[in-house]
Formats: C-alpha cells, sequence, structure tokens
C-alpha cells in the first residue's frame, strides 16, 4: 500500500508540472488576438492541477489511513473528510472526485474545440451523470458515518 501512495505522489507531481507547463504556455498568449488559446490553456492547467490534488489526497488517504497509524488526537484534528474508515469508503471518495475531475474535463473539453460539437459530445455528460447515479444508489445501500 505504501507503495501505491508512493506512486500517486509522483502522479501528482507529474500533473503539476503538466499544469505549471499549461499555465507558463498561457501565459505566451496574453495579449495576442487568440483569447480563446489562453482559456483552452487554463482550463488545461487547472484541469491538470486538479487532479494533482485529488492524487495527494488519497495518497496521504492511504498512506495514513492503512500504512502509517495515527495517534488518536492526531486523527482527529484531521478534517473529516481526510478519515478513511475503510477501503470502501476510499473507493466511494475516489468516485466523488472522479466526477469532479470529469465535470472540469468535460469544460475543458468544450472550451477547446473548435469544431461545432455532434451528438458525441453527449457520451461524456451521459456517463457522468450514469456514474453519478451509481455513487448514489451505492450510498444509499450502504450507511455512511458522513451523513
Amino acid at each position: 500500500m505504501l507503495l501505491g501512495s508512493l506512486g500517486a505522489v509522483f502522479g501528482a507531481i507529474l500533473m503539476f508540472w503538466q499544469g505549471g507547463s499549461d499555465l507558463v504556455a498561457a501565459a505566451r498568449y496574453i495579449g495576442a488576438s487568440e483569447s480563446k488559446s489562453v482559456n483552452t490553456y487554463v482550463m488545461h492547467a487547472t484541469d491538470a492541477i486538479l487532479f494533482g490534488i485529488v492524487l495527494i489526497i488519497f495518497a496521504y488517504a492511504i498512506a495514513f489511513g492503512f500504512v502509517i497509524e495515527l495517534s488518536a488526537e492526531t486523527r482527529e484534528s484531521l478534517p473529516r473528510w481526510l478519515h478513511v474508515e475503510s477501503v470502501s469508503h476510499l473507493k466511494h471518495s475516489l468516485i466523488e472526485l472522479i466526477l469532479v475531475y470529469m465535470v472540469v474535463d468535460l469544460a475543458t473539453d468544450w472550451e477547446g474545440s473548435e469544431a461545432p460539437l455532434d451528438w458525441s459530445a453527449l457520451v461524456k455528460p451521459t456517463s457522468i451523470l450514469l456514474i453519478a447515479g451509481a455513487l448514489r444508489l451505492l450510498v444509499r445501500q450502504t450507511p455512511s458515518p458522513r451523513t
């Protein structure tokens, strides 16, 4: 599990690097006539940085939820959303964060598209709705300490 946590941290570093590169590319277009390029690069950077944050959160949750034992007082001082009760709880949180990432990715795709959108552009929003519905059904079946 510690190896998975370290892998997530390495992935987060790569995503932050990608987000920084996209922000630098956006800065090159400031003042240019193509303002859409600035928006596209900034949205791609936001997308990458958001995913990096998600990876950091999960690396932390895996490391301090399953590998390293925290004292009770230290654990209680953490925000409630960082308390991991089980692998199932971690999976639910991962699905929630993936949904947020998919919504941001969808906005990025729509912002960056040059051509008019066709019917296939509805695939990602439909999958977001289906995953959100499935998560809602899963949460209803298992009592959660968060509610």
